[in-house]
């Protein structure tokens, strides 16, 4: 069932807008803005890890991957049974942001729906293009869903399959990443057939950009409208716009089939709403998709402080809720004492 926003909620974001109307836009494309603000980010999440443990939950980092490809990611448990694992891609552009970014959405996931989190803390550009990122978070994914968590690994369910049932979220660029991830699991069926389905929020699905990109303009808010289209081609320089729709860097033109349920969320007033727009519409065709439209919420609304983001992050604990429920009968799993975590480094060879 869509999300219901009344009309309180609806006035509330619209003054956030408006405040938001005098704030500086983020643009990839400014040499110095990326690497301030990353810096910011982190000075932002000192204690991180204590805050996390302090209500009750348990946290690591560790390096993972497979066939030569390692990537960093950050572990959050619920202290009691866990019915399932979120793979977590955060956004930021491509050259910022980081998986504890995240902390306080993954937190709500294992403490509300009692489910663990991995969230991917891939390199960022320019150190690591776009296709490496991709590279680095479909490594994860298939270290998670072959051997990742060795004290969830014992786990089956019913129908035999192993493991806990896996949900799949990304945010803006980490949207992009999470659908360029799903549509590389078609390659290990078995590995696809975990993910329960997946949440992803204002992602951006043709890197050649949709007409809502183009046309953004200098209203635009949080992004800077008229330098998205650079931003766009700065990250994939050795690309014209034909190898830039090219799957899976732009998933939007990539093979579907086999894709799990997907959650799509996205504000009416963000440039990237054609992006979730069009691939709704293809989804839709292979498999359910909720969509659903924030009216004149902007890029990354969910991070505000404002009852539309509540809203939105309760509706989406309970559509992971309930398709985690979907799966085949399946028991809780609580990890045992004997199941120690593995040493850092280690890793196994139309829409409604």
């Amino acid at each position: 069932m869509p999300m219901m926003l009344d009309d309180q909620t609806l006035n509330e974001a619209k003054r956030f807008n408006a405040r938001l109307a005098r704030a500086p836009r983020f643009g990839t494309r400014y040499r110095l803005m990326p690497p301030l603000v990353q810096g910011l980010l982190r000075l932002s999440q000192v204690g991180a890890d204590r805050k996390l443990r302090r209500a009750g939950l348990q946290v690591e980092t560790r390096m993972v991957g497979l066939e030569g490809v390692q990537v960093q990611v950050r572990i959050i448990r619920p202290r009691g049974p866990v019915a399932g694992i979120v793979l977590d891609i955060h956004g930021g552009g491509w050259v910022i942001g980081n998986a504890p970014m995240n902390d306080a959405f993954n937190a709500a996931f294992a403490s509300r729906c009692g489910l663990a989190v991995v969230s991917v803390d891939y390199r960022l550009a320019p150190r690591a293009s776009v296709h490496e990122q991709m590279e680095e978070c479909l490594a994860a994914a298939r270290w998670l869903l072959q051997d990742g968590l060795p004290e969830y690994a014992d786990h089956a369910d019913h129908a035999g399959h192993a493991g806990l049932p896996v949900i799949v979220v990304g945010e803006s660029a980490g949207a992009h990443l999470a659908a360029a991830t799903l549509q590389g699991l078609r390659a290990w069926p078995a590995l696809l057939a975990r993910i329960a389905g997946t949440v992803l929020y204002y992602g951006v699905y043709d890197m050649a950009g949709t007409d809502s990109v183009r046309r953004a303009g200098p209203e635009t808010l949080v992004l800077d409208g008229p330098r998205m289209l650079a931003g766009l081609r700065g990250l994939t320089p050795d690309l014209d716009d034909a190898g830039r729709r090219q799957p899976p860097l732009s998933p939007l033109f990539g093979e579907l089939a086999g894709m799990p349920p997907a959650l799509m969320i996205v504000g009416g007033g963000d440039p990237l709403l054609d992006d979730t727009l069009r691939m709704a519409q293809r989804w839709q065709q292979v498999a359910d998709v909720e969509l659903n439209v924030a009216p004149e919420a902007p890029h990354g609304f969910i991070h505000f402080p404002t009852a539309m983001a509540r809203v939105t992050l309760a509706h989406a604990q309970a559509w992971v809720r309930q398709r985690i429920a979907a799966m085949p009968q399946q028991e809780a799993f609580s990890a045992s004492a004997s199941h120690a975590p593995r040493a850092a480094g280690a890793s196994p060879g139309a829409p409604r």
